[in-house]
């Protein structure tokens, strides 16, 4: 399929080597880049913008290591295009808590929910995202929301008792944005 002047669902229209001015919001930050229109988010965030606490590890969606909070609603960013945020607005595990720890970052700490630290942001994402979604979720809901999160080192027990933990507490921000 030849895609030289391709219009894509938003209006955009790709042409042979063309780049497009993305507008979005980042963390609560405005930016105006110029990328390829099929470049994946999670390279614009790492590559152009240093925002490495998005980490890349299998790059098909599977693992989910690269959440993020794209107009509140949790995606992977290796499956995300250039063209497909723009105009919109995206979260990552930078814009979590900011310059103080957030709650749920704490919560993981307590609750020994890491040991490498390498799946840590996406999951922190993902349960920012089901606890904006279902303030109390069982046991059932938090083993669901986070199957698409893997981590090879937990075992997942510290993760689960973190998110009990704020769930009973009720002493976490719902605002994801």
């Amino acid at each position: 399929m030849d895609i030289n002047n391709t219009v894509l669902h938003n209006g955009l229209t790709i042409k042979d080597k063309q780049t497009i001015n993305l507008n979005l919001m980042i963390n609560g930050e405005k930016y105006i880049l110029k990328t390829s229109p099929t470049e994946k988010l999670v390279n614009i965030l790492r590559d152009q913008l240093q925002l490495v606490g998005t980490k890349i590890s299998c790059g098909i969606g599977r693992c989910g290591a690269c959440s993020v909070l794209l107009d509140g609603d949790l995606v992977n960013a290796c499956l995300v295009m250039a063209y497909q945020v723009n105009g919109k607005s995206i979260t990552t595990i930078e814009g979590i808590g900011g310059v103080s720890i957030d709650e749920v970052q704490e919560a993981f700490l307590l609750e020994g929910g890491f040991q490498c630290g390498y799946c840590t942001s996406g999951m922190i994402v993902a349960v920012k995202y089901l606890l904006s979604m279902c303030p109390s979720p069982t046991e059932a809901d938090i083993k669901e929301a986070l199957s698409g999160n893997l981590c090879r080192c937990t075992g997942y027990g510290g993760i689960i008792r973190a998110v009990q933990r704020l769930a009973n507490a009720n002493n976490y921000s719902k605002d994801i944005d």
